[in-house]
């Protein structure tokens, strides 16, 4: 039978399936309906789904569930579509449950300093909430201003204050959803303790291969009373990275540390006009905040260290209105390299931070090699390495040595001492990068541990882990061959 006539047939039947229990208001299918949910912000691979359902309720994701597994339909979770990854490319055969209209913020306890938040609530709009009550939700990636809770819990994301306040796994108490059979389930408690086994953590960063999220609770701070930059410029990289491992080893926590290389600061000043020094080789922004005697007193160990490990200049926020300026440059690396190349590919990876100057060095000799320009920008404190590397997917060739350029440098990561990811997640991106860190042995019990709340692996399926039976040919597909090849034969639980 042609295919085309079986996946028409499939889709009137996950169709007619659906509108049991959602309103056809709330079910895309024409191919120009679907066409906005064809890949995540990872935009070099693309594939349009069956259905798109748009539930408005939580019951109403646990009913599109219990339809979708009734029908043995593959389901992919989507919040704004932000992620790097992969993690929500669609399903061909499968639907795309779009979480973007759960977007209440149900409850925020100012005494007990916690917001319980629909999972399609944006990143930001949890601090608005909370800022009447002079409190905060610390995690911040750089796409706060759109990316969801419910995404930042699939990928575990963190953000540029993730050095002293933690990531998503450090600031959630509990997380309320469903399994893949549409049966409701409740992961963690506002209490010190959950009788039962804590599994709270293994499903924050598991990018919705384990359950469907919807509503989330997380831990409020305070706002700190005082904030302050500093914007210390080296002149050369290894000096900028020695100075992050120094800062750690004087015992001082900064609540944020991020570096940027040359090529960086140069694309981003031209954007937004933060006020970096456009001599230096690279930059080091170091935030401290608490109260005004702390951040006085933190602020001069700081410029200490940072003169005593090589830094040329050191600028200190004066207002406000600077300091968020020197943090708006770091913001928008992303956009910035936007308007200097068609194209980028941003890596993921994580070193110990004594690494960072090996790295940079490292990058920098690839570069020469793959006939391709990386631009830099770092969590530096926790080693979280977000390279992006510049091409042109018009021109021929050109994404398959991006990738191969990547996979350089997830292989150099994990040759020293560091993981494939801090932030982004596996999704399908770094699924060879799988088979270079981890074991069969290792491999196999994250596909149990899968197979334990989804047996018939239909959420999110083909994402984060590669089959057993692949890994080794998985190995060296990515060196010049294209991601989308190495997809192709992948099989699928």
């Amino acid at each position: 039978m042609d295919i085309n006539v079986v996946r028409v047939q499939r889709q009137k039947d996950v169709l007619a399936a659906l509108r049991q229990v959602l309103s056809e208001r709330s079910l895309l299918w024409h191919d120009e309906a679907v066409t906005p949910y064809e890949c995540d912000g990872l935009s070099a691979y693309r594939q349009r789904p069956l259905v798109v359902a748009l539930p408005e309720t939580h019951e109403q994701v646990g009913l599109v569930l219990k339809a979708c597994h009734a029908l043995g339909v593959p389901v992919v979770a989507r919040g704004a579509g932000t992620g790097l990854s992969g993690g929500a490319l669609p399903h061909a055969d499968g639907v795309t449950l779009s979480l973007a209209r759960l977007d209440k913020v149900v409850h925020i306890d100012a005494l007990a300093r916690t917001a319980i938040v629909q999972c399609g609530v944006r990143n930001l709009a949890i601090s608005e909430a909370a800022s009447p009550h002079g409190l905060y939700y610390a995690p911040d990636p750089s796409s706060q201003i759109a990316c969801t809770i419910g995404g930042n819990v699939a990928e575990n994301a963190g953000g540029v204050h993730c050095l002293k306040y933690g990531l998503t796994v450090h600031n959630v108490l509990r997380v309320r959803g469903f399994t893949v059979e549409g049966e409701p389930m409740a992961l963690g408690s506002e209490a010190l303790d959950t009788p039962g086994l804590d599994l709270l953590a293994a499903f924050i960063g598991s990018e919705g291969l384990l359950g469907v999220v919807t509503e989330v609770t997380v831990r409020l701070l305070p706002r700190p009373q005082v904030a302050r930059c500093l914007l210390a410029s080296f002149n050369d990289v290894r000096h900028a990275g020695d100075a992050v491992a120094a800062i750690i080893a004087a015992g001082l926590i900064p609540a944020g540390l991020e570096m940027m290389d040359r090529p960086m600061t140069l694309a981003v000043e031209d954007f937004v006009k933060a006020g970096y020094d456009l001599e230096a080789a690279a930059i080091l922004l170091v935030e401290s905040d608490g109260t005004p005697e702390e951040v006085e007193e933190e602020i001069g160990r700081l410029r200490e260290v940072l003169i005593q490990a090589g830094a040329t200049r050191c600028d200190l926020s004066q207002d406000e209105a600077q300091r968020l300026r020197f943090w708006s440059g770091r913001k928008n690396a992303f956009p910035a390299t936007g308007r200097i190349s068609a194209d980028y590919l941003c890596m993921d990876a994580s070193i110990p931070r004594k690494a960072l100057a090996t790295m940079l060095e490292s990058i920098e000799q690839m570069q020469a090699s793959h006939g391709l320009r990386c631009v830099n920008v770092f969590h530096a404190g926790d080693g979280n390495l977000h390279p992006l590397i510049l091409f042109d997917a018009n021109q021929a060739g050109q994404l398959q040595r991006a990738e191969a350029f990547g996979n350089d440098i997830l292989r150099t990561a994990v040759d020293l001492g560091g993981t494939i990811t801090g932030e982004h997640g596996v999704g399908i991106e770094k699924l060879d990068a799988m088979c270079m860190q981890f074991s069969d042995d290792e491999r196999a019990q994250m596909l149990a541990f899968k197979a334990a709340f989804d047996p018939q692996g239909l959420l999110n399926p083909g994402k984060a882990v590669p089959m057993l039976a692949r890994c080794g040919e998985l190995r060296g597909v990515r060196r010049g061959a294209g991601l989308e090849q190495a997809l192709a034969d992948l099989p699928r639980f």
